[in-house]
């Protein structure tokens, strides 16, 4: 298995930890100085900044489940496409496409970028 095959075999794990809210395990896939982007929100970096902007957006919602279509990897880039549906705290739901985009150091992400729109998961 070369190193792109076995990056894109760990974002079952990645989405699999995110989809249980666990903010620790989560953080288990970046380095320590890892800068991550959520939306249009502005990046954040580094361990301690990414835990709470996690489980901030975590308390906003009371669940979440993605679905993976396709992955592509490049050099040290990672590219996944899907959906993720989203139930808020009065059990609705609503389902959004995302693009992410992870750049790895070795076998842990150092930036993690997440192109949606999470506008209407708040929108009444």
């Amino acid at each position: 298995m070369t190193d792109a095959d076995s990056r894109i075999a760990r974002l079952d794990d990645l989405f699999t930890a995110i989809d249980a809210k666990d903010t620790e395990r989560f953080l288990g896939f970046l380095t320590d100085e890892a800068s991550f982007r959520f939306g249009s929100a502005p990046a954040v970096q580094g361990k301690e900044a990414i835990h709470s902007a996690v489980d901030g957006f975590f308390s906003s919602i009371a669940g979440l489940g993605h679905e993976l279509a396709r992955s592509v990897a490049e050099d040290d880039v990672v590219v996944c496409e899907g959906a993720v549906t989203y139930t808020r705290h009065d059990a609705t739901t609503i389902t959004l496409p995302f693009v992410n985009v992870f750049e790895f150091d070795g076998q842990l992400i150092s930036n993690y970028k997440i192109y949606m729109d999470v506008g209407p998961l708040y929108d009444p």
